[in-house]
Order: C-alpha cells, then sequence, then structure tokens
C-alpha cells in the first residue's frame, strides 16, 4: 500500500510541473491505466476536459492502436494509430508526456506509458 502512495505521489508531482496533474494505476495484466488531469489536454482531433479516463490498447495483435475511453466505458474519446516509442530514462514514474500549447489552448499529450512497461504509444498529430 505505501508503494501505491508513493508512485501516485511521483507520477502527481512530474504532471504538476507542467500544470497538469495526473495519477495512474495499472488494470490487470494487459496496458490498460486510469488517468486523471487536473485540466484539459489535447489528443488528436479530440480536447479532454479535466477527469478521468481509460487508456488501453484494444487489440491483442495490433500493439499499436491506442483507445482513449470515459471513466465508466461508455463513451469512446479517441481511437487511433500511435509509434511506438521508449520511455527516456529521466521519466520512469511519468504515465504522459505533454506538448506545449498556445495560451488558452489545451496542452497535447505527446506520448503515454502504460504503467510497469518501458515502451510507449506516442501519439500522431496532422502538422
Amino acid at each position: 500500500m505505501c508503494t501505491r502512495r508513493s508512485f501516485l505521489a511521483v507520477v502527481c508531482a512530474s504532471i504538476l510541473g507542467v500544470l497538469i496533474a495526473a495519477s495512474a494505476h495499472a488494470w490487470g495484466p494487459g496496458q490498460t491505466n486510469y488517468l486523471t488531469f487536473s485540466g484539459a489536454v489535447a489528443l488528436p482531433g479530440v480536447t479532454l476536459a479535466p477527469g478521468t479516463y481509460i487508456f488501453r490498447l484494444p487489440s491483442e495483435t495490433d500493439r499499436n492502436i491506442v483507445q482513449v475511453l470515459s471513466r465508466d466505458n461508455s463513451r469512446v474519446y479517441y481511437m487511433g494509430m500511435t509509434q511506438p516509442v521508449e520511455r527516456p530514462n529521466r521519466d520512469l514514474d511519468r504515465a504522459v508526456t505533454l506538448g506545449e500549447a498556445s495560451p488558452g489552448q489545451a496542452p497535447p499529450i505527446r506520448a503515454w506509458f502504460p504503467v510497469g512497461h518501458r515502451d510507449g504509444h506516442r501519439f500522431i498529430y496532422a502538422r
């Protein structure tokens, strides 16, 4: 229990550094995480309001497809292709990396790193 609390504290502190707090915990043996954001964030084609979302890999065969759903599984906000990316050594406790945004815009989620996994998923944005 103490380890879980420590992990959540580190994740929150990392994301607070970019003004968005996130906490994550793994659910089951696969790559599924619940991520909570205290501010709006963006994915390709969608802006997510503050709240908790499920990030998961919906396919056992294609590990480059990521799906983002509401906490209760009732709504799909994003489903698309991603590029594999390795987690930087300095960000071992971070569940997401965020990009820069113009004032008043939600910062884009650049990559999602499933808890406990070295490899992550970089989202593909149109230029």
